[in-house]
């Protein structure tokens, strides 16, 4: 993760990233499959657990708490590198589709499919649950990446509480 975060998605090697981690790439692959593999259990690994997050929501304030709990794991501590991970697979995905849009879409789906079953819990028809987990969790990806490009923590934060607030207050 440690090499992944640092050097990024997009010209990933596996010989240099074996060489870093001590093990050689034919390790990498017997273990992983293939590079697409290794990066799929990577993201997977790191990120934050949303099933964990929204499972027992039942309420708007549950909602609320667990979007908070969101943005935080997306903005502090362990979860910062693994963002701008997700953050890069997102923009590959987007010129390179072929290599990395499933990929993507799985990751997005993995977070999306528990907000939706929250919003889904409070009464929102299948299409309006997806479209308000959609607002909430691309507009704090997008939110998250403002603040990793700028370092504007405490514009980002209210943004994002104001964007959670939002969210809460169309799903009640």
């Amino acid at each position: 993760m440690q090499y992944l975060e640092h050097h990024g998605l997009a010209q990933m090697s596996l010989s240099p990233l074996a060489k870093a981690t001590g093990t050689t790439k034919r390790m990498l692959l017997y273990y992983f499959g293939s590079r697409e593999n290794l990066l799929a259990q990577a993201l997977a690994a790191s990120r934050p657990d949303a099933h964990a997050m929204f499972d027992d929501v039942h309420d708007t304030a549950g909602l609320r708490e667990a979007a908070h709990a969101l943005w935080e794991a997306m903005t502090l501590g362990e979860q910062a590198g693994p963002v701008r991970m997700l953050l890069q697979l997102l923009s590959l995905a987007a010129t390179d589709p072929e290599q990395y849009g499933d990929l993507a879409a799985d990751t997005v789906e993995v977070m999306l499919g528990p907000i939706a079953a929250a919003y889904a819990r409070l009464g929102h028809p299948p299409q309006q649950a997806r479209a308000g987990a959609t607002l909430l969790l691309s507009g704090l990806r997008g939110l998250c990446q403002d603040r990793l490009v700028t370092h504007d923590v405490t514009r980002t934060d209210a943004a994002a509480h104001h964007l959670i607030e939002r969210a809460v207050a169309a799903s009640g």
